[in-house]
């Protein structure tokens, strides 16, 4: 078992894992943060250069994982990276999960459309706001939605 901390461990089952035992929560550390790090990286990249494509393709990712069971970088993960780090399978996404990619559609969306008008600053400063967001779950996996939708829905972790 990787040494993860009960507070990051938690913060894990916070995010729809709490049905897990702690050992099954430490294997799938890596696999829950791996496609928020790619997603967070692609906003840094769409934002930082006002990018119209990359914000596209990022809220096409972010919509698909509302659909599927998995965020599409999953797939990428179960069918790939995980056979050669030799961590469990990755289970269907949460609700707390897609609660977040929903919010984050609706968020990719602003940047988009403040980047197509023109409103350069504020595609900027929303942008920097939301980059926020991934980077507290890729750092110290503390994912804010999923505080939200656990308090909206009254959801208790165990």
């Amino acid at each position: 078992m990787q040494n993860l901390s009960k507070a990051r461990i938690y913060r894990i089952k916070c995010q729809g894992f709490s049905g897990y035992s702690d050992e099954d929560v430490s294997q799938l550390a890596f696999a829950n943060k791996f496609p928020v790090v790619i997603c967070a990286t692609l906003l840094a990249i769409g934002v930082a250069l006002a990018s119209i494509p990359i914000l596209s393709f990022l809220l096409l990712v972010s919509f698909l994982s509302l659909i599927l069971p998995y965020n599409p970088f999953d797939y990428l993960y179960n069918f790939g990276v995980r056979k050669l780090i030799n961590k469990p399978f990755l289970p269907p996404r949460s609700r707390q999960f897609k609660f977040a990619c929903t919010l984050a559609t609706l968020w990719i969306s602003l940047h988009i459309f403040l980047f197509a008008m023109g409103y350069t600053t504020a595609g900027y400063i929303s942008g920097g706001l939301m980059f926020c967001v991934p980077f507290l779950v890729a750092t110290i996996d503390l994912c804010i939605p999923s505080m939200i939708y656990n308090y909206l829905f009254n959801v208790k972790i165990e």
